[in-house]
């Protein structure tokens, strides 16, 4: 499938916002877009169509874009921006907690919201292609990552913890991917980003950070005493591989 191919659902009870930005996405060659103006509406249409990605507002009558996204989420690992007036660091917070991926504050550009929306879905559409690291040298090749507790498989994009697979929504797991290709070396939070969400322009630390945190509730004993994937102070993340793990 092409990026321009992707099915997208927007969500918004303003109907002036949804229609302006379906004529927006479809300015820019998207041509599978369909709307819906309450959750209930939203929700009805995921049960009918797979969509690649999803613009959610989060204020509406009746059951909110908080209330729906754990539901959505639950039949989809597609990426989801939360659209709202809201814009406290709680507020994000909230957001990415219900399985949000991106979050837009309004008033909003719509073309950097198109700019966001293709970033996400070349990361979303094209995983293996774009997960490759820079340095080739330092790249391993696709397949298996054995880190003792845990095993990540590129191939079939599962992750297997204590011998059990775990659900893992599509960017924790790229997230997670790419510190796998790269074992006990550092990045900041603005260069996992860029590398991992593919556009420095937007980068926010509170995205990465939340990521983190849904990596760690998956693979740690102890979430917050990590082993795997620890703080470097000052510095970033790293994920550490045990020794004697392939």
């Amino acid at each position: 499938m092409t990026m321009k191919e992707a099915k997208i659902l927007v969500v918004d009870d303003e109907r002036a916002i949804a229609d302006m930005m379906a004529t927006v996405l479809r300015k820019e060659g998207f041509s599978h877009i369909d709307l819906a103006h309450d959750g209930e509406a939203a929700l009805a249409a995921c049960e009918r169509t797979r969509y690649d990605l999803v613009l959610l507002d989060v204020m509406m009558p009746g059951r909110s874009g908080l209330d729906i996204c754990p539901f959505i989420r639950s039949t989809t690992d597609a990426p989801i921006f939360f659209l709202t007036a809201r814009s406290s660091d709680f507020d994000k917070l909230s957001g990415f907690a219900v399985g949000g991926d991106d979050y837009i504050t309004k008033p909003f550009n719509p073309l950097e919201v198109v700019a966001r929306i293709q970033a996400q879905l070349r990361r979303y559409l094209q995983p293996k292609a774009l997960t490759q690291p820079a340095h080739q040298e330092e790249e391993t090749p696709l397949g298996r990552y054995d880190f003792g507790r845990f095993q990540i498989d590129e191939a079939q994009a599962t992750l297997t913890v204590d011998g059990q697979p775990s659900h893992c929504p599509a960017l924790v797991f790229q997230l997670l991917l790419f510190l796998c290709k790269h074992p006990n070396r550092v990045f900041s939070k603005s260069e996992l980003y860029l590398r991992v969400w593919g556009e420095e322009a937007f980068a926010d630390d509170n995205t990465v950070m939340v990521h983190i945190h849904r990596i760690r509730e998956r693979i740690e004993r102890n979430p917050s005493k990590p082993e795997y994937l620890v703080n470097v102070r000052g510095i970033g993340y790293k994920l550490i591989r045990p020794k004697g793990a392939r």
